[in-house]
């Protein structure tokens, strides 16, 4: 078996423990050990991406238990491309954190930093369906952990409110795979694909419900309206670098949309046909529209990128609600792009903030205003989608594909007006904080309270540091749109793969199907 399989997943699973109890009281060499532990991640899932360029899907088998009766871990284009994404999104935060001190203003940081990638990764990977609700509740534990990082009443209450809300999503969770499990007998992914083709037409009500369950499961991660409330208050709340990562948990939620619903409950499945796609892609129309007025109407900055967050997730569910090969493609572009692009300006807003804190309001020159207002202008037109970034590539090709779907009209107004909407409110932001003149004689009112990214006690800042992983995102986003060409061949050839499940069901089972 190809070992290199598991190993993003053994990797931090192993980093984080070892860093707890060897190196609890020897921040620097955490933080060796820890950009080291990234730095190796993102070799791993360099390699792992080049094995799965070539088409195969591969399989590894815990235990040396074959599927469906052991636990396996699936290697193919898609969760590969995660892992890679996630690997690059951490190097830069993982900097970031070091160079802003954030790491340093609570306990374990870097511990609960690895664990966070080891549930990400196992998320992406796992090829069993309960295994992913194992992986979903890693990712709830070390989650919290990080949003309350450093403490404070403000960020301790919105933890709560996370883990509660979440916790709600793990019951329902629970419930739909035990309603799945009651009706095929199965939690592996192949596996329940197979069943649920056997399934006689009269005999799927049950497994219908399972099947809605566990959308609703996948909803509450990807923040979709109304599942979405938990998310401003949390990820404004959390420490920015930690927000800055959650950008990839969202994308959690909208994998296993793609990966169950093009597998085990594809638009090919008779007995689910249309159960998916006929209320997400409206419920992703109003997730990207109260996005951009919450864009608008923010009076705090770090809620006004938890908005663009919700956005760009509703301009990613739009393509991924139809449920056809182009618009797959499509969606797999943006979710680089929009990941990359929300944690750039997370970044950006805590430079803003530790230096003159969170309420966009005119304030007194801060230093090093041009370089960030310059950063923030990059960032904003990423978020945005305007030329000539890879935001305006992502969108043109979602809207390219939206233009055989049954609302087509709808969804290029929702799309276009909520660009304009997010450049409004972006533009808004900018001239408030960076250009309009202040007055000393106005007193303005920073929401930031105790705990909630306040930086009076905070370590002096290294800023080379720090502008080098936000520049580090900003390369990121430019490699996206210069090599747009060959990013779209290899997710159209990903999305290929997705809506042929008969090779995974083969590869995974050992058989023909």
């Amino acid at each position: 078996m190809n070992h290199w399989i598991v190993a993003p997943i053994v990797l931090p699973a192993i980093l984080a423990p070892f860093i707890i109890m060897v190196l609890r009281y020897h921040l620097d060499l955490q933080r060796i050990f820890s950009v080291a532990g990234v730095v190796a991640l993102l070799g791993i899932a360099l390699t792992i991406t080049a094995q799965a360029s070539g088409g195969d899907i591969q399989v590894y088998e815990l235990g040396d238990w074959p599927a469906p009766f052991g636990i396996v871990m699936v290697l193919d284009r898609m969760s590969a491309m995660m892992v890679l994404l996630t690997a690059l999104l951490a190097l830069p935060i993982v900097l970031y954190a070091i160079a802003s001190g954030w790491d340093d203003r609570g306990k374990h940081f870097h511990a609960l930093f690895h664990f966070q990638l080891m549930g990400v990764c196992g998320a992406f990977l796992t090829g069993d369906a309960f295994n992913l609700f194992v992986f979903f509740e890693v990712l709830l534990i070390a989650s919290y952990g990080l949003m309350t990082h450093g403490g404070g009443a403000v960020r301790l209450k919105a933890g709560v409110q996370y883990v509660a809300y979440n916790l709600l999503g793990s019951t329902l969770f629970l419930f739909a795979l035990g309603t799945i499990y009651g009706v095929t007998g199965t939690l592996n992914m192949a596996d329940i694909a197979v069943r649920v083709a056997e399934i006689p037409a009269e005999d799927t009500a049950l497994l219908r419900v399972g099947a809605v369950l566990l959308l609703l499961v996948f909803c509450i991660k990807a923040a979709v309206l109304p599942l979405h409330f938990w998310l401003p208050a949390s990820y404004a709340n959390a420490p920015l670098p930690v927000a800055a990562l959650f950008a990839i948990m969202t994308k959690v939620g909208a994998y296993s949309i793609l990966r169950m619903y093009t597998l085990a409950f594809g638009p090919d499945v008779e007995v689910t046909q249309g159960l998916v796609g006929d209320w997400l892609q409206p419920a992703a129309l109003l997730t990207l529209a109260v996005g951009a007025v919450g864009i608008l109407g923010s009076q705090h900055i770090a809620r006004m990128v938890a908005f663009c967050a919700i956005a760009s997730m509703g301009t990613l569910l739009i393509a991924i609600s139809q449920f056809t090969p182009g618009a797959t493609a499509a969606a797999l572009y943006y979710v680089f792009h929009s990941t990359l692009a929300t944690a750039l300006l997370f970044l950006i807003a805590d430079l803003i903030m530790e230096r003159q804190g969170g309420a966009i309001a005119p304030k007194p020159p801060m230093p090093q205003s041009g370089l960030i207002a310059a950063l923030f202008f990059v960032g904003a037109i990423a978020m945005a989608g305007m030329p000539p970034l890879s935001g305006f590539v992502g969108k043109l090709l979602v809207l390219d594909a939206s233009r055989d779907a049954s609302d087509a009209t709808t969804a290029w107004a929702v799309i276009l007006i909520g660009s304009f909407v997010t450049i409004v409110g972006l533009a808004r932001a900018g001239t408030l904080i960076f250009w309009k003149s202040y007055d000393a004689e106005v007193v303005t009112t920073d929401e930031t309270a105790e705990g909630e990214n306040a930086s009076a006690a905070a370590p002096e800042p290294q800023p080379g540091l720090a502008f080098t992983a936000v520049f580090g995102a900003v390369a990121g986003l430019v490699l996206l749109t210069l090599f747009a060409g060959p990013a779209l061949e290899y997710t159209s050839k990903t999305a290929e793969q997705l809506f042929t499940p008969e090779n995974y069901i083969s590869a995974v089972l050992g058989r023909e199907e």
